[in-house]
């Protein structure tokens, strides 16, 4: 995906106003495979994290940090994605040691690195294999949009720095359906980041407060980096190194999901060398670059902080005891 136009996080102007007509259209496309859906229901409980803007919201990290907990609470839980990026079809069960981020995309092996992660296309197809290999639960990666597949409990992450943009629908605006829609689907959402809550969200109670916090960021300290991204929006990770108090020598931005070639990679690590900088990149990124040249790159890992964690406990207990009552079934 190319970087998301300047005019989606403006007021509705004139070139959002000329896309209405086609904005309209892809609502009503989604409503249509909405009305004709027949969701298959899982014999084990699903959690959905999702969000509604195109680009980077901050769900990967919430939903890695959601894996972590049910896996403490000792849920068999599996990691469901489509794969984006990838070309699996799937079913696959994931392995790193022998796919990489071409055959079932970045996401995936970051969700593989810490639980069993399946990729499908067919979420359906992709939850019963799940279920058959021994899944007391499913985290569903970015599947509030997808009707094919009934949730347990979907829970809608948003940048609250961002919000939703203009409120307008693709291609008028970031909104991959409307608002109603999206929030009538949601269970509860999780404010990621500093501000207040967009005010599309007052209806919801509690809303889930969460923030990202770098992992060993201070080494990056005083230190000049030459920082690049593909992913939603780049801007974010440089303005967290410079937090850091990383000397920000350059930037580069690609675009979401951007596969690094070798000779890319080389001429990036080149001006590094050049302007006497660190290379640094995300952890998305990281499964994405050539594997001889990847020691060759600092990544900067990231954390979920939930402000709450007894508010989050309480929401996610009704699951919860779902995935116990599945876990005691014969897997």
């Amino acid at each position: 995906m190319a970087s998301a136009p300047a005019f989606w996080s403006r007021p509705p102007g004139l070139a959002s106003g000329l896309l209405a007509p086609l904005a309209e259209l892809w609502e009503r496309a989604g409503r249509l495979r909405e009305a004709f859906a027949r969701p298959y229901r899982a014999p084990i409980p699903v959690l959905c994290v999702g969000n509604l803007v195109a680009g980077g919201a901050g769900k990967t990290p919430v939903a890695l940090s959601l894996a972590s907990r049910l896996l403490a609470e000792g849920v068999r839980v599996h990691a469901l994605l489509r794969g984006h990026g990838g070309r699996a079809k799937g079913p696959l069960s994931v392995d790193p040691a022998k796919e990489g981020a071409r055959e079932v995309g970045d996401e995936a092996l970051l969700y593989a690195r810490i639980m069993p992660t399946w990729v499908a296309r067919d979420r359906a197809e992709g939850a019963r294999a799940a279920a058959k290999a021994g899944a007391a639960a499913i985290l569903l990666d970015d599947g509030l949009q997808n009707p094919g597949i009934e949730k347990t409990l979907s829970l809608l992450v948003v940048d609250a720095a961002y919000g939703f943009g203009n409120g307008r629908v693709i291609p008028a605006g970031p909104l991959r359906e409307s608002l109603e829609r999206g929030l009538a689907r949601a269970g509860a959402p999780v404010l990621l980041g500093e501000g207040a809550a967009p005010a599309e969200l007052s209806a919801f109670l509690p809303i889930l407060r969460a923030r990202l916090k770098p992992l060993s960021g201070e080494r990056f300290a005083g230190r000049a980096v030459f920082a690049f991204a593909g992913i939603g929006r780049p801007q974010k990770f440089f303005a967290t190194l410079e937090a850091l108090g990383a000397c920000l020598a350059a930037t580069r931005a690609f675009p979401d999901h951007h596969f690094y070639r070798p000779r890319e990679i080389e001429g990036l690590l080149q001006r590094a060398r050049e302007l006497g900088a660190l290379a640094v990149t995300t952890a998305k990124d990281s499964v994405r670059l050539p594997p001889l040249l990847r020691t060759a790159v600092e990544v900067l890992e990231v954390e979920i902080v939930w402000e709450d964690p007894a508010a989050l406990r309480g929401l996610l207990q009704p699951f919860l005891s779902a995935a116990s009552d599945a876990g005691r079934s014969p897997a």
